[in-house]
């Protein structure tokens, strides 16, 4: 169901239903929540993918079949276990990455919008299909609307239209489309030579954003005199390389 790896600094994290195309079910959603909340120590970066023809087709079946007969408030309990998975990969303290290939339909979208950092394939398929069910994109709106803006959110939303991998480049669902070995290999390069305090806390200025100008200097203060700014600028003026950049080979 979920494969977790650890490799040095590196977690991966992969999806692995792909007789069902890596759909979500109650199990599915605890696992990959717990597996976000939990992360082994010292990891930088948490890569996640799936196993199959699919990143990730949504809702599984036989979960909607169950949730259908359920009372508005055990689907309201439902639906907060997934807004809560998706909180958790937002706001989880290591750099993410989501590698999309095949299909990321409705809670897939989810996923995507939830990571730091998204690359596709070129192949790569996106819809928010829920109302092709009668349903709404409700828990996964709020991080997909932070991430391609109310205009896009609005069509494609209410479309619940199909798009591929260019223009979920051009609206921001993605941040990169290409070969994603090459792709994956080059971000982890790049966030490995930073500090990973830094990466933590520039994350948070994003998810508190808008800072008053006192709160913003404050940040500012205390990264400077932290350990880890201490030596990032010390290595700078020293011309090394700092203690915290990792080889990610």
């Amino acid at each position: 169901m979920l494969r977790v790896e650890s490799q040095g600094p590196v977690l991966r994290i992969t999806l692995d239903r792909p007789e069902v195309r890596n759909a979500f079910n109650d199990d599915l959603i605890a696992a990959l929540t717990q597996a976000f909340r939990n992360l082994p120590e010292g990891t930088r970066v948490v890569v996640l993918a799936g196993e199959g023809k699919a990143f990730c087709a949504g809702g599984d079946l036989d979960w909607m079949r169950r949730a259908a007969a359920y009372s508005e408030e055990e689907n309201i309990r439902d639906a907060i276990l997934l807004a809560e998975l998706f909180h958790a990969i937002a706001h989880c303290p290591a750099y993410t990455i989501a590698r999309v290939h095949g299909a990321a339909f409705g809670g897939g979208c989810g996923l995507v919008a939830s990571c730091d950092c998204a690359l596709a394939a070129p192949e790569a398929i996106f819809a928010f299909s829920e109302v092709r069910l009668g349903l709404i994109p409700g828990t996964i709106s709020t991080v997909v609307i932070p991430r391609i803006g109310a205009g896009h959110a609005r069509k494609l939303f209410a479309t619940g239209e199909a798009f591929g991998a260019d223009l979920a480049h051009r609206i921001g669902l993605v941040h990169e489309v290409g070969d994603l070995d090459t792709l994956l290999e080059a971000q982890l390069k790049q966030i490995l030579c930073v500090g990973p305090e830094a990466v933590t806390a520039a994350k948070e200025l994003v998810h508190d954003f808008p800072l008053s100008k006192e709160e913003a200097a404050a940040r500012l203060a205390r990264a400077r005199a932290g350990a880890e700014g201490v030596e990032g600028v010390s290595a700078f003026l020293d011309r090394r390389k700092a203690s915290f950049v990792v080889d990610p080979s």
